[in-house]
């Protein structure tokens, strides 16, 4: 494959960590490995208390811990020490850093980029964050790894507001994107606004080559360091990068023109961000703000991903958008995804102007100057009331090109806001796969079984009869609850995988059309067979779609 104008090689850039010293990268990745400076290593450490605190960015707990476990067991103080460096943003002594990690020294972590000196003071100090990531094998499918990222410093361990060209590290949404993804293997990933590479850590699991682009020079250095610190976990080969990564250095598609992938994630900058006349890019935070007006960043994302999805293949992303007054919030998703487009939007929550703009500005620590905090939340407001803005949504988006000539077989938004099971990412497979069936076969011959998390509810007030409400309860995935008719229960309770649907609702046509109770919605006031009999079974559709019910296997 020719190489692209946006190759991009990362080497000594600017405030960034160096990636074009393998012997030192070695040498490190022996260090925090022998040190156990893992996950678990951590949490073993600071206790579950302190762990839970540092996950919320309070330090204090954890620095009242790792005191404690040195002062019970001197063993533990290299590990400790570490942990305050990096994750504590604590200067530590020399002759201390030199003892953690002797393979690689303080002199080795100053060249990498990873350490900078306290004038006056002997010390040293974290110049970026360094910390240890990882899932287990059932989390993705991919099997499990340890790793270390590097990023640049959090609001929470720096004084100040955060540089323009901030390099996130692992947060909420990162996080949430990769519990989000669906996994299969694919010969060609795409990581569109890599970051500092986490998303391409878990592509590199379960894809043959991973293309990652960002509009940073020090994104792709940060994650071309990453890759290359943890190249045996990822299965690369430092000294052949190319054969697995591709980093690409540019603004949304441009990089990939012409070319497709056969899956696409995307954690875009797609916070809404006032735009002021003149506005230089520079003065934009990269790692948030795209530097377009409102939410065009992600309509235009979803408009345009489908330009480089291979035949079936599919793109995740996370994103904001607005919901004008007086609008539903799926209507503006619904004009970006077009008719010709497979597409699944979940808003996950929605607030108002006001917490919209008290989210980020904390969010870059620009609420420490009450000024610029005051004239930065004026000016938020006055963006979203120019565009008649009443909330802002955000959430999921699941995105496929169907093969040539195929149907569109998922148009779903919906909103769903109560805690879900993680990493949904397999669920929402489960579901696509779903949809799918419902395309190819006909309902009436299929055989169906209750699907094993469902259980169902029956209240009644005392002394009737018959229940008033019957709900179907999903325990695991979307974690779905549906409200049933008498008559959709009656056929959720006969799907053992023995009668097909249609024998089914035959059944329950005839019980019901020689009742003496019977649904009286005919011509003449009587029993309409046809009616009952389709729309009982588009709602056994819907159970199937939601996954309460599921085709017994042949």
């Amino acid at each position: 494959m020719p190489r692209s104008p946006y190759e991009f090689t990362a080497g000594n850039t600017p405030d960034a960590p160096r990636s074009d010293l393998p012997e030192l990268l070695t040498a490190l990745a022996a260090d925090l490995r022998r040190l156990g400076y893992t996950l678990d290593g951590v949490a073993r450490l600071l206790g579950p208390s302190a762990s839970a605190a540092l996950n919320r960015d309070q330090t204090i707990p954890a620095l009242l811990a790792a005191e404690r476990a040195v002062r019970e067991d001197e063993g533990a103080a290299a590990l400790a020490a570490v942990v305050r460096l990096w994750l504590l943003a604590e200067p530590q002594k020399r002759e201390t850093l030199d003892a953690a990690l002797p393979g690689i020294r303080v002199r080795g972590l100053l060249e990498l980029g990873l350490l900078q000196p306290v004038p006056g003071s002997g010390r040293l100090a974290a110049k970026a964050d360094l910390r240890p990531y990882g899932w287990d094998a059932n989390e993705d499918g991919s099997g499990g790894a340890e790793l270390w990222v590097a990023s640049d410093l959090a609001a929470h361990q720096q004084p100040g507001v955060l540089r323009h060209d901030h390099v996130l590290g692992i947060g909420q949404a990162s996080t949430t994107l990769v519990q989000t993804t669906i996994r299969r293997h694919t010969e060609r990933a795409l990581d569109l606004g890599t970051g500092c590479g986490i998303q391409s850590f878990h592509l590199l699991h379960h894809c043959e080559h991973v293309t990652a682009t960002d509009i940073s020079e020090r994104a792709l250095a940060f994650t071309r360091f990453n890759i290359l610190l943890n190249a045996e976990a990822l299965a690369v080969d430092p000294a052949r990068l190319e054969d697995r990564v591709s980093l690409r250095l540019g603004s949304l598609l441009d990089p990939v023109a012409g070319e497709e992938f056969g899956l696409v994630v995307s954690n875009p900058p797609f916070v809404i961000t006032p735009r002021r006349p003149g506005e230089e890019a520079a003065e934009q935070f990269t790692y948030r703000d795209g530097g377009m007006p409102g939410d065009e960043i992600v309509s235009s994302l979803v408009r345009a991903l489908p330009s480089v999805l291979a035949p079936a293949g599919t793109a995740q992303l996370l994103g904001n958008w607005e919901v004008p007054a007086g609008a539903e919030w799926q209507e503006r998703p619904q004009s970006w995804a077009g008719p010709a487009v497979d597409a699944w939007f979940i808003q996950r929550e929605q607030v108002s102007p006001e917490q919209y703009a008290e989210t980020w500005l904390q969010d870059a620590s620009e609420s420490r100057d009450r000024q610029h905090y005051r004239d930065a939340y004026e000016a938020y407001l006055a963006d979203f009331e120019s565009r008649q803005v009443e909330g802002i949504g955000f959430g999921m988006v699941w995105l496929r090109r169907p093969v040539t000539g195929g149907q569109v077989a998922v148009s779903r938004f919906e909103e769903i806001t109560y805690p879900i099971e993680q990493p949904i990412g397999p669920h929402l497979g489960a579901a696509v796969e779903r949809s799918d069936w419902l395309a190819a076969n006909d309902i009436e011959d299929a055989h169906l079984l209750v699907a094993d998390d469902v259980t169902e509810e029956r209240h009644q007030r005392p002394g009737a009869e018959h229940p008033g409400v019957i709900l179907l309860r999903q325990g695991a995935g979307l974690r779905r609850t549906n409200l049933l008719s008498t008559e959709l229960a009656g056929f959720v309770s006969a799907c053992d995988g023995d009668l097909s649907a249609g024998q089914i609702a035959g059944a329950l046509e005839a019980l019901l059309g020689g009742s003496m109770g019977a649904v009286e919605d005919g011509p003449d006031g009587g029993f309409d067979a046809g009616n009952f009999r389709s729309a009982l079974l588009a709602d056994v559709e819907n159970l199937v779609r939601d996954g309460f019910l599921i085709p017994a296997a042949d």
